[in-house]
């Protein structure tokens, strides 16, 4: 039995079991263990302002080296670039589109002054650049949670990722897709980590 670590998010959930999918047509019995992180304790600060190293990940790295999971799925764009001794990069899947989105209306609906939500740092300065007249507020939450938001009228527009959209097949709700040149993607998504030592030539990025 494998013990596949993940958030409980719905989007951190559907990448688990599309590994856990993966190692079953291999005849691997596979559990998921959810585990709660920093990040997801916090919601009512600004992910710039928490000041935390590894966020999304410190729990789940501890339960890898406690031996608690074999390994663990998780998005790389919340990783931080230094992993602890012990634990590798096992693999990074192939990646859903990686293209930002823009939901409720498209940019050029968007009046002056009109609030867009993002949680990103890298999101909301290319956005102002895009568009200085635009109010680029924070948003915290998962996927649902921000889309819930949106619909409540607490923002005009919010930025997610397709991949995310696409995946808990909620794409048709997109409203535009930003090119690379206009909002520069995240480093990558979805890779899964393991105590384990890498084999069969390593990894590849998607």
């Amino acid at each position: 039995m494998i013990v596949i670590g993940s958030r409980g998010s719905q989007l951190a959930l559907w990448q688990a079991r599309w590994v856990a999918a993966r190692l079953a047509g291999f005849g691997e019995e596979t559990r998921i263990e959810i585990i709660k992180t920093t990040g997801d304790r916090v919601q009512d600060v600004p992910l710039g302002q928490v000041g935390s190293k590894g966020l999304f990940t410190k729990e789940i790295e501890d339960a890898l080296l406690d031996g608690s999971i074999d390994m663990a799925v998780h998005s790389l764009k919340d990783m931080p670039t230094e992993l602890p001794a012990g634990l590798v990069l096992a693999a990074i899947p192939e990646r859903e589109d990686v293209r930002d989105a823009l939901v409720g209306r498209t940019l050029s609906e968007l009046a002056q002054g009109a609030k867009v939500g993002t949680g990103s740092l890298r999101r909301a300065a290319q956005l102002r650049a895009l568009r200085p007249d635009l109010d680029v507020i924070g948003i915290r939450g998962n996927v649902d949670t921000r889309l819930r938001k949106l619909d409540e009228g607490q923002y005009d527009a919010i930025v997610l990722a397709s991949a995310g959209l696409t995946r808990l097949g909620w794409a048709a709700r997109i409203s535009q897709y930003f090119d690379p040149s206009e909002i520069c993607p995240a480093v990558g998504r979805a890779p899964w980590r393991s105590r384990r030592k890498r084999r069969n030539g390593g990894w590849r990025c998607g």
